[in-house]
């Protein structure tokens, strides 16, 4: 069980490196004092999201057959790790969501920006592939915290040092390595 909640967690928090939701963390942050309503937001977009996801991965599994998972969630690793190296685009806009406050435009933000991406897909999956569905959830979940709030706090600070590029790069690998070994265990 602790297996699902690490994998999760490990999955988005690397996924999340150079995601448009890291842009649009920094957007945010600089638009709106309240770093307490940012991440309160974040945290009920990506609930609302994910949670969505795993019910939706956890419906899907019952048509995967035995033995697949493995090569489901090690093949999905290695997927991550290529789309990381497709950097991500700012497209964020003004517009009437910023009038509401901190709290309302990064739930919603958040939610639509999530929709569709690679750590919604990956949440599919990896509930697809755990049966510990909550677990799963919370992990994603947690992830998607680990990587955005430092963004909200420091943001334009780690943006000076932390070359996104190289970041990206580094991610791409342990995703790749996670991939292969997934495969590889879950083979035996």
């Amino acid at each position: 069980m602790m297996e699902a909640l690490f994998s999760s967690f490990s999955a988005v928090a690397l996924a999340e490196i150079g995601d448009k939701t890291q842009l649009l963390s920094l957007f945010l942050a600089a638009r709106f004092r309240s770093r307490f309503a940012i991440i309160a937001g974040i945290l009920v977009a990506t609930l609302l999201n994910h949670a969505a996801s795993a019910w939706l991965g956890a419906w899907v599994a019952q048509f995967i057959p035995a033995g697949w998972h493995a090569w489901l969630l090690g093949g999905s690793f290695i997927v991550v790790a290529l789309w990381l190296l497709v950097p991500d685009k700012d497209d964020s806009e003004e517009n009437n969501l910023l009038k509401y406050g901190a709290f309302v435009a990064s739930t919603v933000l958040f939610f639509v920006a999530e929709i569709g991406d690679k750590t919604q897909i990956a949440t599919v999956i990896l509930a697809a592939t755990y049966s510990a569905t909550w677990l799963v959830i919370i992990g994603t979940t947690l992830g998607m915290l680990a990587a955005n709030v430092p963004v909200v706090y420091f943001g334009a600070w780690l943006m000076e040092r932390i070359p996104l590029d190289w970041a990206r790069r580094a991610a791409c690998a342990v995703f790749f390595v996670l991939g292969v070994l997934t495969i590889v265990l879950g083979a035996r």
